[in-house]
């Protein structure tokens, strides 16, 4: 994946230029930030052969709860953002007890919870949100600020990136929700409690695409009635291009995030070419499909069998010879 965004700059430099730019780059960190987080997410449920299909409602609805109940106050900013960080555990908790206790089937189940939770979205978003359509400026300003002259979101999205990575590879926390993952049979008699981790799972990704919610407010400013609904298959593509396998196992939260750096940056360069959203939707399925053919279970496949051992002629054939 790095190499792959490696060449994607290269690319970059001679078909469109303008997106390596300084102005491109202030406008394509904070989006991939956004992407990025609601990835971290989607990873989490992929590691337990799971997909999350309810990523833009979340968005959507925690998006118009930090217009609707911030109400343009910075005094209500907090409560705002609580409310917003509610409903991306309350969803997501559902979506846990659904598909980790009562055994239905993910994609279905988060395809429903989602268009669930999009209706109260559009329905809040007549009755409340219509006619104070913008954040509370604390959140905008502190989006637009440039520490060290980069976007706050940035450096956000970056902390939570590190945050799960390390917490993934070096807590025992971390590393039995891999080993859960990787293989729930052999989890479940090690005595992990394999449901429990699902649940966990799509909880903590409701969680993280609260807090994707969270940041894009602040880069957008004001909630139109489209927010969030251009996460339903990016978080996938960056998930499966970042190398994760789709049946389950381990994944790279660093690689996703660039994953998702790479699929910002390439939708900027398709804008910058002159090219439609409709274009954009295609790149993104082109690049799952890629993402599948080379994804990390078939690249293991392939490397076992490569490395595995010639089989010895059978005895009949040494005797004879």
């Amino acid at each position: 994946m790095w190499l792959a965004t490696g060449a994607l700059v290269v690319i970059a430099a001679f078909v469109a230029p303008a997106a390596l730019q300084s102005t491109s780059w202030s406008y394509v960190l904070p989006l991939a930030t956004v992407l990025a987080i609601a990835a971290l997410g989607q990873m989490l449920v992929v590691m337990h052969a799971g997909i999350d299909l309810s990523t833009p409602g979340v968005i959507s609805f925690g998006g118009n709860l930090i217009a609707g109940v911030g109400a343009g106050s910075d005094h209500r900013l907090p409560v705002a953002i609580l409310a917003c960080l509610g409903v991306g555990v309350l969803v997501g908790l559902v979506n846990g007890v659904l598909v980790g206790i009562l055994r239905l089937n993910p994609l279905l189940v988060t395809l429903a919870v989602g268009q669930i939770v999009l209706a109260w979205s559009s329905k809040y978003s007549r009755d409340v949100v219509t006619n104070q359509p913008n954040v509370p400026g604390g959140l905008s300003s502190w989006a637009t600020a440039k520490p060290l002259g980069i976007s706050s979101v940035f450096w956000t999205g970056a902390a939570i990136t590190l945050a799960v990575a390390l917490t993934l590879r070096y807590t025992a926390a971390g590393r039995r929700f891999q080993a859960v993952g990787a293989n729930p049979r052999a989890a479940w008699m090690a005595g992990l409690h394999v449901r429990t981790h699902i649940v966990l799972a799509y909880t903590a990704a409701g969680t993280l695409y609260a807090v994707a919610a969270v940041l894009l407010a602040g880069v957008s400013i004001g909630i139109d009635p489209a927010f969030g609904s251009a996460y339903l298959l990016a978080p996938i593509a960056a998930v499966v291009i970042a190398g994760a396998s789709l049946s389950g196992g381990l994944a790279s939260a660093t690689s996703t995030w660039i994953a998702a750096l790479a699929l910002t940056l390439l939708t900027q360069m398709l804008v910058i070419m002159g090219l439609s959203t409709a274009m954009q939707y295609i790149v993104f399925g082109a690049a799952i499909i890629a993402g599948m053919v080379v994804s990390g279970d078939r690249v293991a496949a392939v490397l076992s069998r490569g490395l595995r051992p010639a089989k010895p002629p059978p005895r009949e054939a040494q005797a004879g010879g």
